[in-house]
């Protein structure tokens, strides 16, 4: 009961009178009379109305459920509490709390009051926010004799937190507002602290365990350099050097590749590839989708032409196959004994890679490619293809190298949590003659000004992009679909060829309609979300979002990295409602405003607040969180990552009788059945 925190706390030493109150108050507690009630309505509909007077104005107060238990006297003098709400030029409270002022104590009127939240089922059965604080408040006398607490006296020293007793006491009831903000601050630095233990441990364990060393940067690597058309950027060569000196160190790397969209991390893990490749180790490339897949064999395929065309020296050979859900058995019969008699040095493709039938020779590095598409228990299978030595033995299983990349950007709180213990690189910087993407946002209401201008670009050689929110039409929310924005598009552009692509087509249809739309023989692409990853198309020049506002901000960034692939201006529009919520205004501004995937990033973790994570980001941390934010607490979870890795730096096992305290907290903590963290 006492780790169940409150969310809020209001301050009931505070009395307000009603004369005084304004539409955007809180909660506010008021001393007067009740003057008059009577009940309305009967059945399920009846509510209990009084009229209630403090000697400056009077106001309604209802209780539409439980009004028979309420007992209301007049000539008594009452404390009101609650929230009041303007109807009909008065204000009046519903459900509010009414106490007769002869049974108010102390306690209810002075201070910070704390608040819980409670499921409808909990108040069903009277465990409202009430008598949770009720509960409480009989526990926190057990608390005087002090319970064991869960840090160490050098690092509560250090970092001036309260120990465990006065944090436990003053976050429920605590003696001010300071002492209310300190004992939550000490109470989010543990939870932030144990979960940096935990992954930072992981790490310290994993980087100790063994690896194919791969010191060599061979001919194929130096070939393949100094055929590209291009230099390479700053950022990719820096990348390239971090994962070359885990590849060569003898330990297993774990490591995340975070770029940009557009930033050339696909040449980048072909150049990874082929440093594995030169030291005779096999690779993979996983991703999530048959088109990206497809995509990542084509553009690979057109960077080793130079090499497979004997531009190299005769060992430059570089034999690239793909595997997806569509590869027929007899194409995947020379692939199975290709790989398993090493004669295939790469191997792209999707879900298939992990197929209990593909063995290879000598894996020796795996990259998953916009890997957060993935479960980890699919990732981990990829760890058993891999025979043990260059030899071929199955008597040591040694873990290939391990990349994950993602063109999702990951704000810093994430990436020191939920990706925390993998080493981190990051592509910065964008190749040269690159224009960024310019983001309008118009509403829908203009829509034959966006027609006119997508008119003009397609005149001038340019292809479209039309992205909806829904498929078919759907009575219950008012957005535009994918089929009648077709049949709408058609008309409006009789002139022009359009293809279209979504998640219900057959995937035989949908290849046939990109590469209609990839050849220049369609103008226009309407597609759902299906495209978000992957389709690389240098002529598309504009990027068309329906109902915008349906969208996330990480969605959006992805969908407008489509376009800006060619040297071309590119333009991604927004099309909206008039009508926005101040977030989904902010959201729009912040697309307008940054083609910066890292702001956004930062900016949709705010916009999103902690909520989110419960279901999705939180569901990678190894406990949940009861009261530390990923959004708000950035500055404490670096401070308790500092002191996480100052005691894992001298004790990496926690094998000290004074470290004796974080290992038994977290074996508490611990409740996961498998250590997904082992496998990136």
């Amino acid at each position: 009961m006492l780790r169940q925190y409150p969310y809020k706390y209001i301050d009931r030493s505070k009395f307000y009178r009603i004369a005084e109150l304004e539409d955007d108050e809180t909660f506010v507690q008021i001393i007067g009379e009740v003057t008059e009630w009577h009940t309305v309505g009967i059945g399920k509909t009846q509510r209990l109305s009084a009229m209630f007077n403090d000697g400056t104005h009077q106001c309604e107060l209802v209780w539409f459920q439980g009004g028979k238990y309420v007992k209301l006297q007049r000539g008594v003098k009452y404390l009101l509490f609650g929230k009041p709400s303007r109807f009909d030029h008065r204000f009046n409270f519903v459900h509010p709390e009414l106490t007769p002022w002869s049974k108010v104590t102390p306690e209810m009127t002075q201070g910070l009051e704390p608040h819980y939240n409670t499921t409808e089922k909990m108040k069903r059965t009277g465990l409202n926010s009430k008598a949770m604080r009720t509960i409480i408040a009989e526990l926190i006398p057990e608390l005087k004799q002090g319970v064991p607490d869960t840090l160490g006296a050098d690092i509560l020293q250090q970092y001036k937190l309260m120990s465990l007793t006065e944090a436990l006491v003053n976050v429920h009831f605590p003696r001010d507002s300071f002492a209310m903000q300190n004992a939550r601050a000490r109470l989010k630095f543990e939870e932030l602290f144990y979960i940096q233990l935990q992954i930072l441990r992981q790490m310290k364990r994993r980087e100790q365990n063994v690896g194919y060393p791969m010191p060599t940067v061979g001919a194929r690597f130096h070939a393949l350099y100094r055929s590209l058309p291009f230099p390479l950027t700053e950022a990719q060569k820096r990348v390239i050097r971090e994962i070359h000196e885990d590849m060569k160190s003898g330990h297993q790397m774990n490591r995340l590749l975070q770029g940009d969209v557009g930033s050339g991390k696909t040449l980048v893990a072909l150049l990874c590839c082929l440093l594995a490749v030169d030291n005779n180790y096999q690779t993979c490339i996983m991703a999530p989708t048959e088109i990206l897949a497809n995509q990542h064999y084509e553009t690979l395929k057109a960077f080793l032409e130079p090499l497979n065309n004997g531009q190299g020296t005769k060992d430059c050979h570089v034999h690239v196959a793909l595997l997806t859900g569509s590869t027929t058995k007899k194409q995947r019969e020379p692939i199975h004994e290709g790989l398993r008699n090493g004669q295939i040095h790469i191997l792209i493709g999707t879900h298939a890679l992990i197929e209990d039938e593909v063995q290879w020779r000598n894996l020796g590095l795996v990259i998953v490619d916009e890997q957060h598409r993935f479960g980890v228990a699919q990732r981990a299978k990829l760890w058993t293809k891999s025979s043990s030595s260059e030899s071929g033995s199955t008597s040591l299983t040694i873990p290939p190298h391990v990349l994950v990349m993602t063109a999702t950007p990951i704000p810093r709180t994430l990436a020191m949590t939920v990706y925390g213990d993998l080493h981190v690189s990051v592509i910065d910087e964008l190749p040269p003659g690159r224009k960024p993407v310019q983001t309008i946002h118009y509403s829908i209401e203009r829509r034959a000004q966006v027609y006119s201008f997508i008119r003009k670009q397609i005149q001038q050689g340019r292809q479209v992009y039309f992205v909806y929110p829904l498929i078919k039409e759907n009575e219950k929310l008012d957005l535009q679909d994918l089929q009648n924005g077709f049949n709408e598009l058609c008309e409006a552009f009789p002139e022009y060829r359009i293809s279209m692509v979504h998640g219900q087509m057959k995937a035989a249809d949908k290849d046939l309609q990109m590469q209609r739309f990839q050849s220049g023989e369609t103008q226009i692409l309407v597609a759902t979300t299906v495209i978000e990853v992957g389709v690389n198309v240098p002529n598309a020049s504009v990027m068309v979002i329906q109902n915008a506002e349906r969208f996330g901000l990480s969605q959006l960034h992805q969908l407008r990295g489509r376009v800006g692939r060619g040297a071309d201006q590119s333009f991604c529009l927004l099309l909206t409602r008039n009508e926005l919520t101040k977030d989904t205004r902010l959201r729009i501004e912040t697309m307008v405003s940054t083609n910066d995937g890292f702001r956004i990033a930062e900016a949709d973790l705010q916009l999103r607040g902690p909520g989110d994570l419960e279901g999705t980001q939180q569901s990678g941390l190894p406990f949940d969180l009861h009261i530390a934010s990923l959004s708000t607490d950035g500055r404490l979870l670096e401070l308790a990552r500092q002191a996480a890795l100052a005691i894992l730096d001298k004790d990496p096992l926690l094998q000290d009788e004074y470290n004796r305290i974080y290992k038994n907290r977290l074996d508490i903590l611990r409740i996961e059945a498998h250590n997904w963290g082992e496998i990136s």
